[in-house]
């Protein structure tokens, strides 16, 4: 089945076009709405590229530096890829797809220096502030690495901190203060099936696809992040041609956040 479809879609795009007849470099409507779960998280969002949705959370727990960064903060990111949103995925522990995910959002966000994490430091060797985001697909029609990125720079935006009493946490009551979120390194993952490189797949497209690269860009064109996957690999060329796409396109993505 999965030649079958290789051999339709490589047709369809010798005559330009796709099996929903965006451009190669085109992505499907975006959405983001930020605060849609403000009584469990600290900060929530929701991303919509076409069919495909993504809620994050992000929940903020307080903990103790780590001793080789004694005045830092940090984050932990978390994918979970229910049956809900594809038959595929399992119940239970965290598969190869989600810790690949997971990992892949994590070092966009801290290889970026998104988050001032010496911001998060209340006490040097003895409080910091941890963040948690938590990811969660409701639909997957595809192109989930750029939605949970997506997702979860939108839920950091959104997130407040919570007051802290006597030591602990007071999660009903909010300081109102914003993280310190200083950059926004935003990812574009580009696929590569056959001579032919395109954004954005919808589920069939991704069922052939032979490799592909998540690229994290920050405001200014620097690239923070580079992640690899499919089963075939990339030459010197094809990686600065698919980083050309993916720089291009985190400027359109910018402006939904």
């Amino acid at each position: 089945m999965s030649n079958i479809i290789r051999e339709h879609l490589l047709e369809l795009f010798s005559k330009d076009f796709r099996l929903d007849g965006r451009k190669f470099d085109q992505y499907r409507d975006i959405k983001v709405e930020y605060g849609i779960s403000s009584r469990s998280a600290e900060g929530s969002a929701r991303v919509k590229i076409g069919n495909t949705e993504v809620l994050a959370g992000v929940k903020l727990e307080l903990g103790e530096p780590y001793s080789d960064n004694p005045d830092e903060g940090t984050i932990m990111v978390n994918v979970e890829l229910l049956p809900l949103s594809n038959p595929e995925f399992e119940s239970g522990p965290p598969g190869i797809e989600a810790v690949e995910l997971s990992r892949v959002v994590d070092r966009a966000i801290r290889e970026g220096k998104a988050l001032n994490f010496k911001k998060l430091c209340i006490t040097p060797k003895e409080q910091m502030w941890i963040v948690l985001i938590d990811i969660y697909p409701v639909n997957d029609a595809g192109n989930l690495f750029d939605a949970a990125a997506l997702a979860a720079l939108a839920a950091l935006k959104d997130a407040k901190f919570p007051k802290i009493e006597d030591g602990k946490i007071s999660y009903r009551e909010s300081t109102g203060q914003k993280l310190p979120l200083e950059k926004l390194p935003l990812s574009c993952t580009v696929y590569k099936i056959g001579n032919y490189f395109l954004v954005d797949p919808v589920s069939e497209e991704e069922l052939i696809v032979d490799a592909r690269l998540t690229v994290g860009v920050l405001e200014d064109g620097t690239l923070c992040s580079l992640q690899k996957g499919g089963d075939f690999g990339l030459n010197p060329e094809e990686v600065d041609q698919m980083v050309d796409v993916a720089v291009k396109k985190t400027k359109e993505l910018r402006k939904v956040l």
